[in-house]
């Protein structure tokens, strides 16, 4: 199932009267990459994700939510889970991931909570950060998460906790496929 992350995006800017050029200079990203974001040419990682919903002071799930109705709680069936895997990144490479919202329907959730699948080793190596904190188990496959100026490798079991204004990358330690249970703070 797809999101239409890019019309909500645009939809935000232009009640705000933004242009892309606002947007980017505001945001740090470029007018282009803003541009083909809102086109839906390309799915913003997580992290740039959450800079844009910070910008427009909105939660990272206003972008995959259908029904805008509270919940006290929701469940989310493994058939209903929402995958996002066309992630670029603002050089216009490829991440080499997808991630799945666990939690898309809770209104004012203090966390988001994501399954991260990496396919391979990502050459990019571009670290990035926002507000909040993260939280990563490694479900399978070997990952490598870089902090700053850390390198850290995690097995399957294995989990790190983080400020997330720290900047950050998870990729796959050796190349394998691994999954990653993500929960991030805003």
């Amino acid at each position: 199932m797809e999101y239409n992350i890019g019309a909500k995006i645009k939809e935000l800017r232009k009640a705000r009267k933004l242009t892309l050029q606002a947007v980017a200079s505001e945001t740090g990203f470029s007018p282009a990459l803003i541009s083909q974001i809102e086109n839906n040419n390309v799915s913003p990682p997580i992290a740039t994700l959450s800079k844009i919903a910070r910008f427009f002071d909105v939660k990272i799930s206003h972008f995959f939510e259908e029904e805008e109705e509270a919940r006290r709680y929701e469940v989310v069936r493994v058939v209903d889970r929402r995958v996002v895997s066309r992630v670029i990144s603002k050089a216009g490479k490829g991440h080499g991931y997808t991630y799945e919202a666990l939690s898309v329907h809770k209104l004012n959730k203090k966390m988001e909570p994501f399954i991260v699948s990496l396919s391979e080793r990502s050459d990019d190596e571009t670290l990035y950060n926002h507000d909040g904190e993260e939280f990563l188990l490694v479900l399978e496959g070997c990952a490598e998460v870089l902090l700053d100026d850390e390198r850290i490798r995690l097995d399957a079991g294995d989990a790190v906790y983080f400020d997330s204004s720290m900047r950050h990358r998870l990729l796959s330690y050796d190349g394998r496929p691994v999954r990653v249970l993500a929960i991030v703070t805003r």
